[in-house]
């Protein structure tokens, strides 16, 4: 399957976040600690991580006027020197099973203003203003690149479904290779994996401008 140019949807991201919290469910209850990955940070962090930018790119769209210059001034911070700055924590009293919910309730607001935002909406990132659909894609690559390093952590297989990470790759990637497998591509367009004749990216960004 090569890259796709068919348009991501809402229900993308929702099959992304459903799939990556049905693994992580099968984690040991007292692995959580563990590094994920060849992140610096431990797999209850990247979860933290992760849910935040769903629910980040989520309020980025949700304003009735779309933030142009900046994120939605929410309070970024990170609970120990090193980890991710997060608006979004998960009470460790509720263990691993909070944490995912958490997880699945940040994934579901990404999906609800996917699915309401206007066409015309246009709102601030790092890499340039997205619409929704940008934003979609990007909740799908984090999802499934971070899952790929929490399942490294926690010892769990993971391979997402390769018509998600072409159209991931499609909406995001347009310098990346359309003649190999979409995720070990998304692999190495995010910095994480080798393809044949490339070697692994030591930088790398995704283009979320609006389709012409």
């Amino acid at each position: 399957m090569t890259i796709s140019d068919d348009a991501v949807t809402a229900d993308d991201v929702e099959l992304a976040v459903r799939l990556a919290v049905s693994v992580l469910r099968k984690a040991p209850p007292d692995a959580w600690d563990a590094m994920a990955g060849s992140l610096e940070w431990t797999c209850w962090e990247t979860v933290e991580h992760l849910s935040d930018d769903l629910f980040a790119y989520a309020a980025q769209l949700a304003p009735q006027a779309a933030p142009a210059d900046g994120d939605v001034p929410f309070v970024w911070e990170s609970r120990r020197p090193g980890g991710p700055a997060n608006a979004v924590h998960a009470d460790r009293e509720a263990g691993p099973d909070g944490l995912l919910r958490v997880l699945d309730a940040c994934g579901g607001l990404l999906v609800a203003m996917v699915r309401t935002a206007s066409p015309d909406v246009r709102a601030h990132h790092v890499y340039g203003a997205s619409d929704a659909e940008g934003f979609a894609a990007m909740g799908i690559v984090e999802t499934l690149v971070h899952t790929h390093d929490l399942a490294e952590g926690l010892g769990l297989p993971w391979e997402p479904p390769a018509d998600l990470c072409s159209r991931a790759l499609g909406r995001l990637f347009p310098d990346a290779p359309r003649d190999t497998d979409p995720w070990p591509t998304l692999l190495w367009a995010t910095g994480r994996g080798e393809l044949p004749g490339r070697p692994r990216l030591t930088s790398w960004r995704w283009y979320g401008a609006p389709r012409a």
